[in-house]
């Protein structure tokens, strides 16, 4: 009898336990016990407990996880690789008159994170193209509203598709929200992800916005005459010294990786998954790379407002595929 109570003793435990992981997973990066294991487990980077988000279940942060599986293949670059890679880059410093290779932008309660990653490199990259002496702010709202082929708009999307439309349709100006002097800005409104900011807290999903072909009316410059387009479009392989190669060479580049739940808790460090279930894909811009305490990461600009992570910035271990960060690379030549 005493060997079947420790039995089920045992049993009672297991289940408690399991029970309490199944609990720190689904909170995704809302409790302090998910935080507290983070920091207790690894030391590479901090996780950070946001009060306004205690209780708040993985699927409000899975509609913003906009990358969808699939999509249209991109041929692979066939840049040849530098011989002179540097330990650390930042575009940032590479191109300082180009001011969009600083902005960290805002999604919103919407699952457009692949259109953002799309644009924001696309801006950064006619930068380059043009020696620094021209760089429009491509339109995140166009992309998303506009590319049919894309996917489902704030329900998620493909960020090949979204270069493709690039080249093919073309894709015209387009700043932050409640702003003038482009051709279409963001007209969903900034919000708090996962902290407690000065913009309020994220919603429930919003729709897509609809395709508007026109541009504000305080912009006098044509829909039709405001586009930009790509001469190429390409997928990059996921050899490290290969993508160092291209950002270095053309600037920025987009890239996808799965999310887990806890990543948003993300405060400062080289993020490495730690413990949590996957949410979804993730698309953002990488800007360079570097080495902290012996540990090599990727620079990242996420599309979550600058009071998130490192000023809207994060790290991620570089060279070992994590989380399928150098598997989902995707970039372009603009014409010019």
């Amino acid at each position: 009898m005493k060997v079947v109570a420790v039995t089920a003793l045992l049993v009672v435990v297991a289940l408690v336990s399991a029970t309490t992981v199944i609990n720190i997973q689904q909170h995704v990066g809302l409790t302090q016990d998910l935080v507290d294991h983070v920091n207790s487990v690894q030391s590479s980077w901090r996780a950070g407990h946001n009060s306004y988000f205690e209780g708040k279940d993985e699927s409000f942060v899975r509609g913003l996880c906009g990358v969808r599986e699939g999509g249209i293949q991109l041929p692979e670059s066939d840049l040849e690789v530098a011989s002179d890679i540097p330990d650390s880059f930042d575009s940032r410093e590479a191109w300082p008159k180009c001011p969009s290779m600083a902005m960290i932008r805002d999604q919103g309660s919407c699952g457009s994170c692949w259109a953002f990653g799309a644009v924001e490199a696309i801006s950064d990259r006619i930068c380059v193209a043009t020696n620094q002496s021209h760089n429009p702010l491509i339109s995140a709202e166009d992309l998303l509203s506009c590319c049919v082929l894309c996917g489902m708009g704030c329900n998620g999307g493909w960020p090949s598709a979204a270069w493709t439309h690039y080249k093919l349709t073309g894709l015209v100006t387009g700043g932050l929200y409640n702003t003038t002097g482009t051709c279409q800005p963001y007209s969903i409104a900034p919000c708090d992800h996962h902290v407690e900011g000065p913009y309020g807290p994220c919603g429930d999903l919003v729709k897509t916005p609809k395709c508007k072909k026109e541009c504000i009316p305080s912009y006098d410059v044509k829909y039709a005459e405001d586009k930009y387009h790509a001469h190429s479009t390409y997928s990059v392989s996921s050899n490290v010294a290969k993508i160092q190669t291209e950002i270095m060479t053309y600037g920025p580049v987009e890239a996808s990786f799965t999310v887990y739940a806890d990543f948003p808790s993300y405060k400062s460090g080289v993020y490495q998954h730690t413990t949590g279930s996957n949410l979804g894909g993730h698309a953002v811009k990488i800007i360079g790379w570097g080495v902290e305490n012996d540990t090599p990461y990727w620079l990242v600009a996420n599309s979550w407002n600058e009071d998130w992570g490192l000023k809207g910035y994060f790290k991620i271990l570089r060279g070992k595929n994590h989380c399928g960060i150098e598997s989902g690379i995707v970039a372009g030549i603009p014409k010019v």
